[in-house]
């Protein structure tokens, strides 16, 4: 296979992004339609999805149990079929788990007539080229967050999902939460009226710092190692393919590369995403950023790692709203998430954590002097006093995985469809390269090119 699949299309860094919106939310997977060409078989009514596994660690362990999972309880729609990871016994483990084949090298996989779709879980560096490759092979792509480690590169993938017409779902789970499409539709109703910011946080603590405890490093895996123990530190690089800089195997950038700005974008990429992406779900529309700032520090955890462990995320959007995201992995404490309106305000998680599982939203008409600020029309139609939306309590992740192997047969954008996905990893990488700069960005949306000056027009 030649080596130059993403820098082959650089034909495509003309297109421009097109305006495009999230479609209404389809349900979780509900039986099989009629038959759709797949990559290079048709997939028929009652035909079994064969998925592919790139990157065996713990994402991509965690989501292959949730693909069998989904299968068990929903008359086999899938089976995992294949496995890839440039760590020997990660491979061996879990080729043996499903009794499957597995490859060092995913391009074996994705040579494989037989896959369907594949899960790419590999690190951060890895997404776009592994991504692009899948669907040049005719394969749709469950793609885990944050999607891409550039901008670029996200312009290229929106650009090959057009091109190739593949079904590419980012797995961020939270976007096919029921709440977010509940705020969604109470944005649409009127109840908060004209939108003003949006706030956030994602807070954790440890003793050690994140991405070093529960991150274990195997002192015996290595370029060197036998057997089990071998690690393809070449091919995990992608310094071949312009990935990553060349450097010597380094067991900390291997089972904790998100500490490292050649493979991630830290608090940024990790789990800010798991706020923008759904928030873009349920404002009228997804939207690029205008101007984006950042800052943070190593202010606790003053070890190997390049990335802040405390970091913060201010957006303005060309609509007339905000975006404001606070973070840290030294103290534990939330800040609630909050859609904030003219008219009304809506509390999203009371404490804090996006991804959690509640069984309501609270939307609180702005009342002053026992009057709606919306008027006697707000009132009539909302009241003044909190209104409770019950939430769908089906866990977040089921449903997102029945989405994209839905969408696979229906050949429809699922809930978190390339543009959108875009349009949030976006506004993180300017924040990540704003921290690390010192610099306010602005983004030219036509040019998809970040400039220290405002954009005109």
């Amino acid at each position: 296979m030649a080596s130059d699949s993403v820098d082959r299309r650089d034909f495509l860094k003309g297109v421009a992004a097109t305006g495009l919106t999230v479609g209404a939310a389809s349900s979780a997977f509900a039986g099989k339609t009629s038959s759709k060409t797949t990559g290079g078989r048709v997939l028929g009514a009652n035909d079994r999805i064969n998925v592919g596994v790139i990157g065996c660690g713990g994402r991509g362990s965690y989501v292959a149990d949730q693909f069998t999972r989904f299968a068990q309880k929903n008359t086999d729609a899938c089976r995992i079929a294949a496995v890839s990871d440039v760590y020997e016994k990660r491979k061996r483990i879990h080729a043996e788990k499903y009794n499957v084949k597995g490859y060092l090298d995913y391009r074996e996989l994705l040579a494989l007539p037989e896959i369907d779709a594949v899960i790419v879980a590999s690190p951060d560096h890895w997404h776009a080229k592994m991504a692009l490759d899948a669907m040049d092979k005719g394969k749709d792509v469950y793609l885990e967050k944050p999607m891409v480690h550039t901008n670029d590169e996200a312009r290229q993938l929106v650009a090959t999902v057009k091109e190739t017409k593949r079904v590419l779902q980012v797995g961020s789970q939270t976007t096919s939460a029921d709440i977010w499409w509940k705020a969604k539709k109470a944005i649409a109703d009127g109840m908060i009226g004209k939108m003003l910011m949006s706030q956030g946080s994602y807070h954790r603590n440890s003793f050690g710092g994140e991405w070093n405890d529960g991150w274990p490093i195997d002192k015996e895996a290595g370029p060197e190692g036998k057997g089990d123990n071998f690690i393809d530190w070449n091919m995990w690089l992608g310094s071949a393919f312009k990935l990553a800089p060349r450097r010597p195997y380094d067991g900390d950038r291997f089972f904790r590369f998100r500490k490292y700005w050649d493979y991630s974008g830290g608090i940024a990429t990790d789990l800010f995403y798991h706020v923008v992406a759904p928030l873009n779900i349920c404002w009228d529309e997804p939207q690029f950023p205008q101007k984006v700032m950042a800052t943070g520090g190593i202010y606790v955890f003053k070890d190997e790692r390049e990335v802040p462990d405390t970091f913060h995320l201010l957006a303005e959007y060309s609509k007339g709203h905000s975006l404001v995201l606070s973070s840290s992995m030294a103290n534990s404490q939330h800040i609630p998430g909050i859609i904030r309106g003219h008219e009304g305000t809506i509390v999203m998680v009371d404490h804090g954590k996006f991804e959690s599982m509640v069984p309501y939203i609270t939307v609180k008409p702005e009342v002053i002097r026992d009057k709606a600020v919306g008027g006697d029309k707000y009132a009539e139609k909302f009241g003044t006093k909190e209104i409770q939306i019950a939430i769908d309590q089906t866990d977040p992740m089921q449903a997102h995985i029945g989405n994209f192997l839905q969408c696979m047969h229906t050949r429809e954008k699922p809930h978190l469809d390339v543009e959108t996905g875009a349009r949030a990893v976006v506004v993180i990488n300017l924040a990540v390269q704003s921290y690390r700069e010192g610099r306010t960005l602005y983004w030219d949306e036509k040019k998809w090119k970040a400039s220290d000056k405002p954009i005109k027009g």
